[in-house]
């Protein structure tokens, strides 16, 4: 990142939430780079950016897409590298129909099952590989979007169809422009409140900034993926970025910020229940009936690249699992690897908690779901029906205490003598207490030594999960029942040192890296991985960081002692590169694009890549080399294709498979609006995942019924001074003092509108809660104007609950539990709500207030679920029960007495006879009698 010309963070309060990596942005500053910063709260980040551009929350797609526009009709790309490193060229299949020609849906939507039949989506003649509506519907089921993240989908690479003029009108490059063609600098005005002119400033300052000489890097965080679009917002920066040629190229790509300092180590060595380690995705309980199968699915038959090595990642995974119980005749006792049937997500999950007879015990490692996890109500009430809750955490957080402290206790709702959930705590070390790896943004890893031992009964999540398996598997010996073998046949003898027994972290890590099965020497990378079982390896990516027998991720060679790439500090994956897809960074010849940019190059006297970095390719294979037309894998790789873990070599502009809401991004509005789509008629991704649930209400948008009841924008995010869900903060008196309480950030226009004193409280509303919080009245929070009125924004952060020094309410039971479709993640970013001064009412007097909205906005369990828009404004549409019975309903235009009913009777169980039968006023304010409280 120091090396940008140009730095756009989007998504992102940067040195607020990140300070630690914001220093490289500010050292690329001073070597004279332009920072810009879009995001619709003035923050730290941007008042130390040269450009800020405040942006309604939820449309960044619609500004994304202008940025495409304008680079394509102005011809500003960085043509040779479009041409030759992308996808523009290829021929798209004549049956494709955008969501231009069909109102905001891709062609091969089906209602029923809210899920797109993608064979019109391939290349020319290649619809074979596409997926049929029943087949797509259930990758979402089982999170297939997330799973083929690492590297896209398999995909035949031979004999598709270019023009390399990119004047056919089905190829990716036209089929590109068309499809932004309406997202121009007027509409970004109307959709996004982003002025013109500052609109051109960023544009400007992008394309300048981009091409042979010259590099942006574009910076995100949660604030981009906590979206029902989140995978397309990712997507609509690669498509810009490589557009622009700033993919593999230093100062160039796109950088995801972590906000802890290993979360990129928990999706490579995933606590993500539809992945294995290195990205491989985990079995299918029908897909995958073998091996063969399985891996075939991952590399198919003619796709190019390093997942052609599927196969060996594999089974060297299986043998580090299980060793000499995994062979050939066994198919290397895949069988024994866990199968997923569908959905098993965190919220799907937590659902299932509630209605119970699934799911009876949890365990919860260094999260805080009462309080961290959205649409916190449903947490606790999931919870709450268990049999058994572990709680592995430093100090008594509210995910171990709710059963006696929850805002539900208030309201009844849970009753701690009759909650039959026991909660187990375990006290856990803290980060200086014990030994391993962080895995950060970079994908760096970097060795931690132990600082002091433990107090108490503290011990680290090695330990814990080490000794439990020994205790089971000590409990199961001698078992002959078939399902405890994958238990007794693990690989499960680890050194341990100490009077507490604790495992050798190094010796894992070995492991991790892999290991000739024959004479136990470590293996140099994962290309010496082989399919055969004579190598084993914890996570194929990892691979060489043991390499020569050293602990790579332990070096600490001072920066100021290296070039700026600082190979002798930590290792990153894979194999120690700094910048992924680095073949990009030289043309199609070998030679740098840009001296002043020269990262890696083709040596003609050595024969092979060199260069600053680890070469990202094939380090012999020539520039001018052509692959046959029966190579596979990696050696169907062109000497010109630099994206060697996709399919066909190339980055993708287009994406004809891999995601299951379409192959390009486009813009829908939040799930919870307070406008309707200015695009289409279709007003939300029509594919989105909607639990339906009593206790998961939508507040409806344009053009249902009811939506003026709540009026504004809430957004939630973090400080500097607290962590996530405060277990780490709230019991620290230095940091409590610094933020002291919760607070809603508000403009001084809507404090004048709605009556709010700085400093004073306010309590905020959606359908699913009421949080109060005390005001602070600030100009960092621009009002936009937007479809020709003004729109106000509210901003909260998450971090409080009931224990600590510093208590407040649970901002994160605000939002509902819409998920993006790829990846189930939730959007939490962009929420409508009322605000009121004063507190909240208390106990079932916050009930009764949640009722009157609801019934004044006619709330339903089914508001908001539609999946087609069309359909639900014409006449001849399903009945709002036949939707309702698939998941989708019919917009309540109006509330008949059944969803009154429904409203009143479901949402809160304890409740008395005739709740919400008080006063209620129209839709676009609270009554007076509500006002009060």
């Amino acid at each position: 990142m120091a090396n940008a010309d140009c730095i756009v963070i989007q998504g992102s309060n940067m040195a607020e939430c990140h300070p630690v990596g914001f220093q490289w942005v500010m050292e690329a500053k001073a070597r004279g780079a332009k920072v810009i910063h879009v995001d619709p709260r003035f923050t730290r980040t941007s008042a130390l950016a040269d450009t800020y551009v405040p942006v309604r929350s939820g449309t960044d797609i619609v500004l994304m897409g202008a940025l495409i526009n304008h680079v394509m009709t102005n011809e500003l790309h960085f043509h040779d590298y479009v041409v030759n490193y992308t996808n523009a060229a290829s021929i798209v299949s004549e049956d494709f129909e955008d969501t231009e020609e069909l109102d905001g849906l891709f062609s091969g939507f089906d209602d029923d099952t809210r899920s797109y039949d993608t064979t019109s989506w391939q290349y020319q003649g290649h619809a074979a590989g596409g997926d049929a509506d029943e087949e797509t519907d259930e990758d979402r089921e089982s999170e297939e979007g997330q799973q083929l993240g690492a590297g896209g989908a398999a995909l035949d690479h031979h004999q598709v169809e270019r023009d390399e003029t990119l004047q056919h009108p089905r190829c990716v490059w036209q089929v590109v422009k068309r499809h932004y063609a309406r997202y121009t600098p007027q509409m970004v005005e109307e959709v996004c409140g982003v002025p013109q002119d500052v609109f051109a400033e960023l544009a400007d300052a992008w394309t300048s900034n981009s091409g042979r000489e010259r590099t942006t890097a574009l910076v995100y965080s949660v604030g981009w993926t906590q979206r029902s679009t989140g995978a397309q917002y990712i997507r609509a920066g690669a498509i810009l970025q490589l557009l622009l040629g700033n993919m593999g190229r230093p100062g160039g790509g796109i950088l995801a910020l972590r906000g802890h300092a290993s979360i990129q180590g928990s999706t490579d060595i995933p606590t993500l229940y539809n992945l294995l380690p290195g990205y491989l995705p985990m079995p299918h309980a029908e897909k995958h009936g073998d091996l063969a199968t399985y891996v075939h699915e991952i590399r198919g038959d003619r796709q190019k690249g390093f997942w052609g090595n599927a196969d060996a990642y594999t089974v060297s995974l299986l043998k580090a699992y299980w060793g000499e119980h995994a062979t050939a005749e066994n198919d290397f006792a895949f069988d024994f690897l866990p199968r997923i049937d569908g959905d098993h997500g965190t919220y799907s999950q937590v659902m299932d908690m509630i209605e119970g007879g699934k799911i009876f015990g949890y365990f919860i490692l260094g999260q805080n779901p009462a309080v961290g996890s959205a649409n916190g109500r449903a947490q606790r009430l999931g919870m709450a029906n268990l049999d058994w809750v572990v709680v592995r955490d430093l100090v008594l957080i509210e995910s171990a205490t709710f059963w006696k402290d929850s805002p539900e206790i208030e309201t009844g709702e849970i009753v701690p003598e009759e909650c039959r959930t026991e909660v187990f705590f375990m006290p856990a070390a803290t980060h200086v207490e014990k030994e391993g790896t962080f895995t950060q943004t970079q994908r760096m890893l970097q060795w931690r030594e132990k600082a002091v031992d433990s107090p108490g009964d503290c011990t680290s999540e090695l330990w814990f999960f080490y000794h439990l398996g020994r205790r089971m598997r000590e409990k199961l010996a001698g078992s002959d029942d078939p399902r405890d073998r994958p238990l007794l046949d693990l690989t499960w003898d680890y050194p341990v040192h100490g009077e507490e027994q604790e495992p050798d972290a190094e010796t894992v890590l070995k492991e991790i890296n892999g290991f000739d099965v024959a004479t136990g020497a470590p293996v140099d990378g994962y290309l010496d991985l082989r399919a055969d079982g004579s190598t084993a390896s914890g996570c194929w990516i990892y691979s060489g960081v043991y390499k020569d027998g050293v602990n790579q991720a332990a070096r600490r060679k001072p920066g100021r002692e290296q070039d700026e790439y600082a190979h002798e500090w930590g290792w990153a994956w894979p194999l120690d590169r700094r910048v992924l897809y680095n073949r990009a960074s030289a043309d199609p010849d070998g030679r740098p694009w840009s001296e002043r940019k020269a990262l890696v190059w083709w040596d003609e006297e050595q024969g092979r890549w060199t260069g600053k970095d680890v070469p990202d390719f094939q380090a012999t294979k020539h520039p001018s080399f052509r692959a046959g037309p029966d190579a596979v894998g990696p050696d169907a790789l062109d000497g010109v294709d630099p994206f060697v873990m996709q399919a066909d070599g190339k980055g993708w502009l287009y994406a004809p498979k891999g995601l299951v809401d379409g192959p390009l991004p486009t813009h829908y509005e939040p799930a919870e609006s307070p406008f309707r789509s200015a695009l289409y008629t279709q007003q939300q991704n029509p594919s989105r995942q909607v639990l339906t649930h009593r206790v998961n209400t939508l507040n409806p948008s344009p053009p249902e019924g009811g939506s003026g009841v709540f009026p504004y924008v809430w957004m939630t995010a973090r400080l500097t001074e607290h962590h996530t869900a405060g277990g780490m903060s709230r019991f620290l008196p230095y940091l409590s003092e610094l933020q002291p309480a919760l607070f809603v950030e508000v403009s001084p226009e809507l404090a004048a509108e709605r009556g709010l004193t700085h400093l004073d409280w306010a309590h905020v509303v959606t359908s699913r809660a009421v949080v109060e919080a005390r005001v602070l009245v600030t100009d960092r929070l621009t009002p936009l104007r937007v479809q020709g009125r003004t729109v106000h924004q509210v901003w909260l952060p998450y971090h409080w609950g009931s224990s600590g020094l510093t208590t407040g309410d649970v901002v994160n039971d605000l939002p509902s539990l819409t998920l993006d479709p790829n990846v189930h993640i939730q959007e939490c970013k962009a929420g409508t709500c009322d605000v009121l001064p004063g507190r909240r009412p208390r106990g079932e007097a916050m009930l009764d207030l949640l009722d009157a909205y609801r019934l004044r906005a006619h709330v339903t369990r089914t508001t908001g679920t539609v999946a087609r828009t069309a359909e639900a404004l014409g006449e001849e549409g399903r009945s709002r029960e036949e939707q309702s019975r698939q998941g989708q309903t019919h917009i309540a235009r109006d509330a008949p007495g059944a969803d009154r009913d429904d409203v009143v009777s479901a949402e809160h169980p304890v409740a008395g006879p005739g709740r919400g039968d008080g006063p209620v006023t129209g839709q676009d304010g609270p009554s007076d009698e509500r006002q009060e409280h």
